[in-house]
């Protein structure tokens, strides 16, 4: 009885290895089709805000359009109409606006 016991052990602990096999392919292509493009996404978005300067129009998360009338370490002043100015988080920039064609 001893002996079938022994015999069995390897097998289980093959087997395990095999079970873990489609749930780690399924974990490299969840990296590869959901973080990979994401942190792409992120790191180009990130250069783009560091590069932006005064007189660049840009559109919030919030979808607010806008002209950066001044930076700072860690917010921008928002020009978005005459006489108003307001302060957002350099976080808080989605994209830079296309130039407007006349």
């Amino acid at each position: 009885m001893t002996w079938t016991i022994l015999q069995q052990q390897p097998s289980s602990g093959a087997a395990g290895f095999l079970s873990l096999v489609p749930v780690l392919i399924i974990a490299v292509i969840f990296y590869l089709l959901i973080f990979l493009p994401m942190r792409k996404r992120q790191k180009k978005l990130e250069e783009m805000i560091r590069n932006l300067k005064n007189g660049d129009r840009i559109i919030t998360n919030a979808g607010i359009h806008g002209t950066i009338a001044g930076i700072k370490e860690s917010t921008f002043l928002l020009k978005v109409a005459e006489q108003v100015k307001i302060e957002i988080s350099k976080n808080a920039v989605a994209s830079l606006q296309p130039p407007e064609e006349h």
